[in-house]
């Protein structure tokens, strides 16, 4: 096997033959199940850091999916017979089941939600992202990726074959954001390719290859308007019982989701007493001719939502955000280690970028983290410009949602000390299983701790209005749980959630409808923000009251970065071992 494997040994110098044998064991099942699945899933292979599959593509047909399934389920199958858990270390016996959970996971999403058959946009992924990562995200030549890219977009227009006869059943609202995309993918062959990989490296090959896709791609246009979308009529909505039952496989937490709504529904009400209390403060700042409105719950509302009115004033042009979001960095680079909260990457390998048209949808930045089996590439930050097809007054709204106050918000919850630092952890992890296993509670609710934390510290001065969009950006996070729960379960109408969003949360027209659309597109990951921030905040206070005046604050980090992405439920117990071991 050629992918980069770390194996430290002086742990295992300090474990009884049994276990060091029993974990090595572990770690070789895993590496063969990767190196199976990366023959069957090319592209899986390529985002991990593999490069030997990067001019192949994954057979997406139902016979190739079946074969997908069919060795996951072998390998959950084989698992206890082939590694006895009570021999391992404690550190290999929580690895055994994250990799378990993340099988059984797997199998149920595959089975019950359909993603192949119901959503044409999780072809977007061999379509475009397949070549866009080769060269952003890969240490090959040039001259390689460029032939393996070739060669890969030979492929696709097979995949779009498959997806024509996969699609059956999907909701009209993943068509329409699925449409979208699509055009985006076509611009990116026309146009964006080209200007990624350079001009005088362009070979008439690769042209040539491109236009094909093009081709293909405009006839899949076709498809997605004049056939599939009239016939979109699947229902979004998972309901209660699967709803329920993804919760449980994909938080991973010990916590349910009835539990999980009504831990965010009194947060909700604890965070917008908050926000009242300091727009409050800041009314006078703003309008000072004017008379505090009522205290009642409709003047409660006004204060904050006019409060934050006047702070989204202060906004960059669409085509400064990128230019911002780099100067937010350089900040808060310098005052995370001037406080020394943890240690910054070195080298750092964070781009901020624009967001390809082909990856907009309904989120306004995300993080693209370097592989973890070829770190040493760079990480993504990619921020996205309104479409080019909204109106001017949906450009403002726009704008005024992500003020200069609230994209460093974004930034400290993307980048700095959110997820790419996170990640570049995790990228180092010793454990394959962990490196390749993320737990998405985790990586969220870092970067949602990272927000309080880093204003806590002093970030910004204590400057109030930047504490207020600190604020609302959290009650998002806690809204979006309730947000998924209602929608999927209760029934909520778009009428109700519009205004659930606009009135109590103080999002604006725009941005409240994308959220919905995100809603409706996914279901319980909106949740794993506010159950990973929860839960990172209370192993923090309860460490901290444990260890009083000892508690060092950058060690607490650099203790919980170290373990990796690992499930919220082990954390406590894996903290306070690397804490004692220091």
């Amino acid at each position: 096997m050629n992918f980069k494997v770390v194996i430290t040994t002086a742990w295992l110098l300090t474990l009884p033959a049994s276990a060091a044998d029993m974990d090595l064991k572990l770690t070789e099942f895993y590496q063969r199940h990767l190196e199976a699945e990366f023959r069957l899933c090319p592209l899986t292979a390529t985002r991990l850091g593999d490069h030997r599959f990067d001019h192949q593509l994954d057979d997406v047909s139902a016979a190739g999916r079946a074969r997908w399934l069919e060795h996951e389920r072998r390998t959950l199958e084989e698992l206890p017979r082939a590694v006895d858990y009570a021999q391992l270390s404690r550190p290999a016996q929580v690895d055994f089941e994250i990799l378990r959970h993340q099988l059984q996971r797997s199998l149920w999403v595959t089975e019950n939600i359909r993603a192949f058959e119901r959503d044409p946009r999780v072809y977007g992924e061999y379509i475009t992202d397949s070549v866009f990562v080769l060269f952003t995200q890969s240490s090959l030549p040039m001259a390689t990726n460029i032939a393996n890219a070739t060669a890969r977009m030979a492929e696709i227009p097979r995949v779009l074959e498959a997806a024509r006869a996969n699609l059956r059943d999907p909701p009209r609202v993943v068509v329409e954001t699925a449409i979208k995309q699509n055009r985006g993918a076509i611009s990116f062959y026309e146009r964006e390719l080209f200007a990624l990989v350079g001009r005088s490296a362009v070979t008439p090959e690769l042209k040539a290859a491109a236009g094909r896709v093009v081709e293909a791609l405009r006839r899949h246009q076709r498809f997605l308007e004049e056939d599939l979308l009239p016939r979109a009529t699947g229902e979004w909505r998972l309901g209660r019982e699967k709803f329920a039952k993804k919760f449980e496989l994909e938080i991973a937490a010990g916590i349910t989701a009835e539990e999980a709504l009504r831990e965010a529904e009194a947060e909700f009400q604890r965070v917008s007493r908050d926000l009242y209390v300091l727009a409050r403060q800041l009314w006078c700042v703003h309008f000072p001719a004017l008379t505090l409105p009522p205290d009642d719950a409709a003047g409660r509302r006004e204060v904050v939502q006019r409060v934050l009115g006047a702070i989204a004033r202060d906004h960059a042009e669409p085509q400064q955000l990128v230019g911002e979001a780099q100067a937010t960095v350089a900040k808060l680079k310098r005052f995370i280690a001037e406080k020394k909260l943890l240690a910054l990457p070195e080298p750092d390998r964070c781009r901020v970028m624009e967001m390809p048209e082909f990856m907009r949808g309904n989120s306004t930045a995300n993080l693209q983290p370097a592989p973890p089996l070829d770190p040493e590439t760079a990480s993504l930050y990619n921020i996205s410009p309104p479409p080019h097809d909204w109106s001017p007054e949906r450009i403002r709204s726009f704008v005024q949602e992500y003020h200069r106050r609230m994209l460093q918000i974004l930034t400290i919850h993307e980048a700095y000390p959110g997820h790419f630092v996170q990640f570049h952890y995790a990228n180092r992890q010793p454990s394959l299983i962990r490196r390749t296993c993320g737990s998405d509670v985790y990586i969220e609710g870092w970067a949602v701790y990272g927000e309080q934390m880093l204003l806590d510290e002093g970030y910004g001065g204590g400057d109030p209005a930047l504490r207020l969009t600190g604020l609302k950006f959290y009650l998002r996070a806690v809204a979006n749980t309730i947000l998924d729960h209602q929608m999927h379960c209760d029934g909520l109408t778009d009428e109700a959630a519009q205004r659930f969003l606009t009135e109590d949360v103080f999002q604006t027209e725009g941005e409240a409808q994308l959220k919905i659309i995100r809603a409706k597109q996914s279901s319980v990951q909106l949740s794993t923000y506010f159950v990973g921030r929860m839960a990172l905040t209370r192993l923090r206070q309860h460490i901290q009251r444990e260890q009083g005046a000892q508690f060092d604050l950058g060690r607490y980090h650099q203790a919980v970065l170290e373990e990796g992405a690992v499930p919220v439920k082990f954390l406590p117990e894996l903290v306070r071992a690397r804490l004692e071991q220091r």
